[in-house]
């Protein structure tokens, strides 16, 4: 692919996230451009995470920036902590566990860059309703026997 390609935050089908032994572990989140999609070195995730709660304690395979597009956000790196708000830049390296936690009273919406088209995002505790601890962009369509839509649509129904 040799043109632009775009995306728009506000129409992305994203999919909610929850540990089953910590209610306050939610988030809703969606792969708006990665390799499928046509990226070549660089994946961009976008989340929403609701009042009081959190990302979850995860580590990533790549290197990420998060941009704070509104909200305010405590982020927590390995055993560093900091606050962050719309506007606000954070780089993670690669493979350093960390969590987002929303502490503002307006959902946290977030835009992560990663250094690769493809993330594997490995969790502390199994992301539902994956039921899963390692998970990642979504697969290449080709690769597999049903579309990520087909498999969207089986997860949330």
């Amino acid at each position: 692919m040799n043109g632009m390609i775009t995306a728009d935050l506000n129409s992305i089908n994203l999919l909610e996230g929850w540990f089953g032994n910590d209610p306050a572990t939610r988030m809703k989140s969606g792969f708006p451009l990665y390799k499928s999609t046509g990226t070549k070195e660089l994946s961009v995730v976008y989340f929403e995470i609701e009042p009081g709660n959190s990302l979850g304690t995860h580590t990533d395979s790549a290197e990420e920036i998060i941009l704070i597009l509104d909200g305010t956000a405590e982020a927590i790196l390995d055993n560093e902590t900091g606050s962050l708000g719309k506007g606000q830049l954070a780089l993670i390296p690669a493979m350093v566990p960390h969590n987002i936690r929303n502490i503002g009273s307006e959902t946290l919406k977030v835009v992560g860059f990663f250094s690769s088209p493809n993330v594997v995002s490995t969790f502390a505790e199994p992301l539902m309703p994956l039921n899963e601890k390692v998970v990642g962009t979504p697969p290449i369509e080709s690769e597999l026997p049903l579309t990520w839509n087909e498999i969207f649509r089986k997860i949330v129904g």
